[in-house]
């Protein structure tokens, strides 16, 4: 099931709150347009500043709205157990195919106290898991001893890989067979080159087609053909970038009259420079 592109959703906002009707023409744009898998709750999707109740009715939507089209992984991580076990147990009755987790944040957990968190909502909740390993935004990184350990429970059976390192992808194919999907774009080749099996894409909410293009062509083996994609969308992967995800994807998008740029706080609009910036990207790519 994880394989492919999973795009990792924004969540439009409407004078504070959830934006349902653009959310709803959102997923129906991926389902239309190639994708492979829906995120909702992510950090592109701004879950740490949403609610629990508003997670759970989000994933609700995505579950209803996706109708088994194409997999839903909801983002149910917390740096709480307690809370993390309650939202995946929301995802599996909603409907998921599978359930995102983050390794629990600020709080920085030792090998052994992550490894504990996850095994606790393995054994509480019977779906499908994919551990996220994002240390930039966590403070401290799963080590691929701790994956491998992982693996060895039946319903974890895969890892977003977001530390950057081919290296870190390595060692962990090293030491088990987890799928591995890349959580950065701009290392979805490198990734995909020794072994991973997709990408949980921010670019994919605005080009949803051409991230599809290149999983499909290098899980096909088309080794010219994936490099001739990744070169051609690599400044928009990187534009994407230039200030705090989801910062630019969705200022991109209400410049393409999909979403409001409304953010919550203690995220905001982008820098007059850098939407200018990131315009002109767009601009070269026919997007606006």
């Amino acid at each position: 099931m994880f394989k492919g592109s999973y795009v990792a959703l924004v969540t439009p906002f409407k004078d504070g709150r959830i934006d349902e009707k653009a959310f709803r023409k959102l997923i129906e744009f991926h389902i239309d347009n190639g994708t492979d898998g829906l995120l909702p709750c992510g950090c592109t999707g701004e879950a740490a500043t949403m609610t629990m109740s508003e997670q759970k009715r989000l994933i609700k939507i995505t579950a209803e709205i996706s109708d088994r089209r194409i997999p839903v992984l909801a983002g149910t991580g917390s740096n709480s157990t307690p809370e993390a076990t309650e939202l995946t147990s929301y995802a599996r009755k909603a409907g998921c195919d599978g359930a995102l987790i983050i390794t629990p944040y600020y709080n920085k957990p030792t090998p052994e106290g992550q490894y504990r968190h996850y095994a606790e909502i393995a054994k509480k909740v019977d779906i499908p898991i994919m551990l996220y390993n994002v240390p930039s935004r966590t403070g401290i990184s799963l080590l691929p001893s701790t994956v491998a350990r992982l693996s060895k429970i039946d319903n974890i059976v895969a890892i977003k890989e977001a530390a950057g390192s081919v290296q870190q992808v390595m060692d962990i194919l090293s030491l088990c067979d987890i799928i591995v999907m890349s959580g950065d774009d701009s290392m979805t080749l490198p990734f995909m080159s020794v072994g991973a099996a997709g990408v949980v894409s921010v670019a994919a909410n605005i080009i949803p087609a051409r991230v599809h293009d290149l999983v499909r062509a290098c899980l096909d083996g088309e080794a010219e053909e994936s490099r001739r994609i990744h070169y051609e969308i690599m400044d928009l992967c990187r534009a994407m970038f230039i200030e705090t995800n989801p910062i630019p994807v969705k200022t991109a998008l209400g410049m393409m009259g999909m979403v409001n740029e409304e953010w919550r706080l203690p995220l905001c609009e982008m820098g007059r420079e850098n939407k200018a910036k990131l315009k002109q990207v767009l601009k070269k790519y026919g997007l606006v």
